[in-house]
């Protein structure tokens, strides 16, 4: 593999982040809701919707969840992330579109140019991965799909201020995935949890930025109402609008 964050194309890793990590990121439910309560502010119930590097597609079923009659489009670069989100979406629906599509590249966009405008562009745990140059080209590129007044939201894992600050935020993803793990009975220690996070196999892949830089990044792509939602330690939910 070229590139460190092409280790999700594995089938097992993709498998063991989407039913045991994404289970238990810490407050994974208050993200997603207030996610939901900045969408619902601003955007139009028949909306039409990407899911950037989708993984098994929570975010975007959690929006079409609350409007049913949204067009969504879920985009990953990888087989089983892709084949997961297909698997949870439930019946066939014509305003689902599942896309195989690497957003390193900027022809990434080509899948979905002909379908843009679209309303809301969301991206979860995803970006990260991206050098940051490329992060901020991404940005621009999204800025492009939307339609004046349309949403930008990334629920992102962002760089720590200090190595004191991403070791509280590992000893708070530890306890979470920990506490996760007597939910199901599973005998491992806290030790053998906290062994496994520490040395992930993925963790080469998190080239994290910080949350001020990015948001800079976006207000220079041209969004405006640049703002964080959501903060603890290395999560974060931030975004803008595109102005009318």
């Amino acid at each position: 593999m070229n590139r460190p964050d092409e280790v999700w194309k594995k089938e097992d890793l993709a498998r063991g982040f989407i039913e045991h990590v994404r289970s238990a990121i810490p407050m994974a439910r208050e993200q997603i809701d207030i996610m939901l309560k900045v969408i619902a502010s601003r955007v139009p119930a028949e909306c039409s919707f990407i899911d950037l590097g989708c993984g098994d597609g929570i975010l975007g079923r959690a929006v079409r969840a609350m409007y049913p009659k949204s067009t969504a489009y879920f985009l990953d670069f990888s087989q089983p992330m892709i084949d997961a989100a297909l698997e949870k979406a439930g019946p066939a629906d014509d305003r689902l579109h599942f896309l195989i599509s690497d957003y390193a590249h900027p022809d990434w966009t080509a899948g979905v140019r002909d379908a843009a405008p679209f309303d809301l562009i969301i991206s979860g745990f995803s970006i990260h991965h991206q050098p940051d140059e490329r992060k901020r080209a991404i940005y621009q590129e999204i800025y492009a799909l939307l339609k004046p007044g349309g949403l930008f939201l990334n629920l992102e894992h962002v760089a720590p201020s200090s190595p004191w600050a991403e070791a509280v935020s590992d000893q708070l993803f530890i306890d979470s995935l920990w506490e996760f793990e007597q939910k199901r009975a599973s005998g491992r220690t806290r030790e053998e949890v906290a062994t496994e996070w520490l040395g992930r196999a993925d963790r080469a892949a998190n080239l994290l930025a910080p949350l001020d830089d990015q948001c800079e990044w976006l207000r220079q792509a041209g969004f405006s109402d640049v703002d964080c939602y959501f903060k603890v330690l290395e999560l974060a939910l931030f975004g803008g609008i595109k102005p009318r």
